[in-house]
């Protein structure tokens, strides 16, 4: 995405709104939803900064190995709560595919570039896409197909009222948004 910033300014407000509805969430009266928005309010904020263009902020060169740091503890956690709850594997995903993400700006001559704006062959030292980024676009094309699959509305009325941070939709919609975002991120490495 060489072309102007607007993409990059949209995919920072669709992130950062992401995120900010997240924190909502974390209010819930129920813990497993609390925990799973904790992880997503991250992913959506740190996907919010990352993305800024590069023509309005240029990160310092230590950004990308601190960028690396939390998301790999982030992918850490997310490891170990998998073992109880299998939803924490895609957070595994996500967490990861953003250290790669930062490892891979970190690694670029021109290392102050945000992801949208990186030079693909700077990247990987080649032409082409690496086999990484592909298994992961690959990944989050299936992911984004199948939770848009979800939002479709079921037949049957609704239970009632329910607060905000607790309605299961504006969830996986928070999820679908942040699978679209890293989509884009990840096609304009």
């Amino acid at each position: 995405m060489h072309g102007p910033a607007s993409p990059g300014w949209l995919l920072v407000a669709l992130c950062a709104a992401t995120g900010a509805y997240c924190l909502l969430r974390m209010r819930s009266g129920d813990e497993w939803q609390r925990r799973a928005a904790g992880g997503e309010a991250l992913m959506g904020f740190g996907m919010a900064v990352m993305a800024v263009p590069a023509a309005a902020f240029t990160p310092p060169g230590w950004a990308w190995p601190v960028y690396a740091a939390v998301f790999g503890a982030a992918a850490l956690r997310a490891l170990w709560a998998a073992r109880s709850d299998a939803h924490h594997l895609h957070h595994l995903v996500g967490s990861s595919a953003m250290v790669y993400m930062a490892v891979a700006m970190a690694a670029s001559p021109a290392a102050h570039h945000s992801p949208a704006h990186a030079d693909a062959g700077a990247a990987h030292g080649g032409s082409g896409v690496p086999l990484l980024t592909g298994a992961l676009l690959l990944y989050f094309a299936a992911y984004v197909l199948v939770s848009g699959v979800r939002l479709l509305p079921a037949a049957g009325g609704s239970a009632g009222v329910v607060a905000w941070g607790d309605r299961p939709e504006l969830a996986r919609a928070c999820r679908l948004s942040m699978g679209i975002g890293m989509l884009a991120m990840l096609l304009t490495m």
